[in-house]
């Protein structure tokens, strides 16, 4: 599988993408099944729906309707997941999160480790510039996203 986990992220690079052309932040997550096949995919939307909780990570799984099992999917987002978003991935026992970049927010991603998450940072330039650009621009939004206002 880790020759599609640069393939997988340009799925959530898309999503992150639509939501900065909504006038949103630039995040966007998708929920793959083992074989990396797409079973949901979305962004950030608390911008535009007025909507603390509609992370990307969450607008995903939402979307990806309920499975089985969550062990053997992977979560990809362009950003380390919040700490709410961690919460959803070890509520459910998501087996693996492909992670874009976590240089703009380091989130929940040492202690989903330590849950035997198996977590992946692939370091994505392209990630960590689209989001660090959003916040120098909106440094108010990112912090009430965050949690920090």
């Amino acid at each position: 599988m880790t020759a599609d986990w640069q393939a997988m992220l340009e799925v959530a690079i898309e999503e992150a993408r639509r939501g900065l052309a909504e006038g949103g932040i630039p995040i966007g997550a998708a929920l793959f099944d083992d074989r990396g096949r797409v079973l949901g995919r979305g962004h950030n939307r608390r911008v535009q729906e007025g909507d603390p909780s509609a992370h990307g990570e969450t607008d995903a799984f939402r979307k990806a309707g309920r499975q089985r099992s969550y062990r053997d999917k992977v979560m990809v987002t362009t950003l380390a997941p919040c700490w709410y978003c961690s919460g959803l991935i070890r509520q459910f026992n998501i087996g693996t999160v492909i992670v874009g970049e976590s240089v703009n927010f380091a989130g929940g991603i040492d202690w989903l480790r330590g849950h035997g998450v198996r977590v992946v940072d692939l370091q994505s330039g392209e990630c960590m510039r689209m989001l660090a650009g959003w916040i120098r621009g909106h440094p108010e939004v990112w912090n009430e996203d965050i949690g920090v206002s």
